[in-house]
């Protein structure tokens, strides 16, 4: 008798800009063997398969690339959601609630009548909110339901940092916490740069100041609406930060990520997904780090809690 080895298979919903630029993303990455793309426009999903299919000749390692429905789900490691109604020039994340919510609820209702129990990770926005919609109605355990949180934040903090500090971005070692919007804020605290802290920086070198720091932390929060104005919408980054994510799942890395998820006390907050350094792995959210705040950034942690309970609460009813 033939056996057949498993094969490890993601699973996206939405074939919009950032799904298909995740999707695009994987089929070169070579973390599984099989991605099906689910999207109500199946046309669309077909067309993004197609497309992606054509491309793995030139592809490191072979992949499956198929338009499926829900009932593909079941046998997924990984789901990735990025399907939603886009941010539109104007509009904060958080406008998004409402008509968002309703597409979550259905979405993930189908996931699971498929016999799913893997991981879901939500790029959708509100990304925090919808993350928590997802947990709830899937009923899977907390470690395995997040979003991508503030990692596509962190990225932009660090990728700056590192023109302004003349130093590989990767390097420098900053994060942005709270929710992916407005009220997000850098952990300046927390942050070194060549191993350094940030006031260590300051005061060594008057190249360097607190309120060219700030400006980095502006261009930062406002890099959605500046890349919204020009081109429409934001895509290419998210997408490397889902693969980021999922490798650290599939490979089960144990690395550390900004992702969005489930807060039971940590930094004295509880009940909500919000952008929090946490180890991932395998099994999802292993657990979340508490890193050293100041009293004025753990207010701006909190503030920025409060801004996405009082969002949701509508939509919790």
């Amino acid at each position: 008798m033939e056996l057949h080895a498993k094969v490890t298979r993601v699973a996206l919903i939405g074939a919009g800009a950032v799904g298909s630029s995740f999707a695009y993303q994987m089929s070169t990455a070579g973390l599984c063997e099989e991605l099906v793309i689910i999207d109500v426009n199946k046309a669309k999903a077909e067309g993004e398969a197609m497309d992606l299919n054509h491309g793995t000749p030139f592809s490191s390692s072979p992949m499956r690339i198929w338009a499926g429905d829900y009932s593909d789900c079941k046998e997924a490691e990984v789901i990735v959601i990025t399907a939603g109604a886009p941010q539109k020039p104007g509009e904060t994340r958080l406008d998004l609630v409402a008509k968002n919510a309703l597409i979550m609820k259905e979405m993930v209702r189908q996931i699971m009548e498929s016999g799913f129990d893997g991981i879901i990770v939500v790029a959708s926005n509100p990304v925090d909110i919808m993350a928590h919609l997802a947990w709830k109605y899937s009923g899977l355990p907390k470690s395995r339901v997040f979003g991508s949180g503030t990692v596509l934040d962190t990225a932009r903090l660090r990728q700056m940092l590192g023109e302004y500090f003349h130093i590989d971005s990767r390097n420098a070692h900053a994060y942005i916490l709270g929710e992916h919007g407005d009220t997000e804020f850098a952990a300046w605290s927390n942050s070194r740069i060549y191993g350094k802290t940030i006031d260590e920086l300051l005061a060594e070198d008057d190249r360097y100041s607190q309120a060219d720091l700030d400006q980095i932390y502006i261009n930062v929060r406002d890099a959605a609406y500046h890349i919204i104005e020009r081109k429409g919408a934001t895509y290419y980054a998210i997408g490397l930060g889902l693969v980021r994510i999922v490798r650290a799942i599939l490979g089960n890395e144990n690395c550390l990520l900004t992702v969005g998820a489930h807060v039971d006390g940590q930094y004295e907050i509880s009940g909500i997904h919000i952008g929090v350094p946490a180890i991932i792995n395998r099994q999802g959210v292993r657990e979340i780090i508490e890193v050293s705040l100041t009293e004025e950034e753990l207010k701006k942690f909190h503030h920025s809690a409060e801004v996405l309970r009082q969002t949701m609460e509508p939509v919790l009813r």
